[in-house]
């Protein structure tokens, strides 16, 4: 199973972000979010494709790379994310294997047509008691993600069907 992300949707839905504002607040905010996805998604890491706007993108860095086995892809020659995102849906060979989690509503119908799965942010994240997000939103730059919790893993073992 291929996942695609929607990198901005998700950073906003998850409440992962840097301590700076500006373009190096979304860069810390941006890797803080790939070091949880490592974390949630351990060995499937390598199946997933997050998609970030490329207007936030931060100068010098090439149109995709990988983060600890996640493909992370700017859509620099796109419009936006979503454009991008929609054309991996359209051009992926067996698009029942795939599972698109963003909350806009264009990326849902677009993996619905190509009966992929659609999932919206809220409803992908595992849900995480008020105080542990504020946790993870305000923590220091070089502090780690938290750790996920047992029902964490839990949760993605049953999302994955592990």
């Amino acid at each position: 199973m291929t996942l695609i992300i929607d990198g901005y949707n998700l950073l906003h839905a998850s409440g992962v972000f840097g301590a700076e504002r500006g373009p190096r607040g979304f860069e810390q905010s941006r890797v803080a979010l790939l070091d949880l996805l490592c974390e949630l998604l351990d060995d499937h890491a390598a199946d997933t494709i997050v998609v970030f706007d490329a207007a936030r993108a931060p100068d010098g860095l090439p149109g995709r790379l990988v983060h600890r086995g996640i493909r992370v892809w700017f859509a620099r020659e796109y419009p936006d994310a979503d454009t991008l995102i929609e054309e991996l849906v359209e051009d992926d060979t067996a698009p029942s294997h795939l599972v698109v989690v963003s909350s806009d509503r264009r990326l849902q119908a677009a993996a619905r047509r190509r009966r992929a799965k659609a999932v919206s942010c809220e409803e992908w994240l595992p849900a995480a008691p008020p105080a542990d997000r504020r946790r993870r939103t305000h923590r220091a730059a070089d502090e780690k993600p938290a750790a996920p919790t047992p029902a964490d893993v839990e949760y993605w073992k049953k999302y994955f069907d592990m």
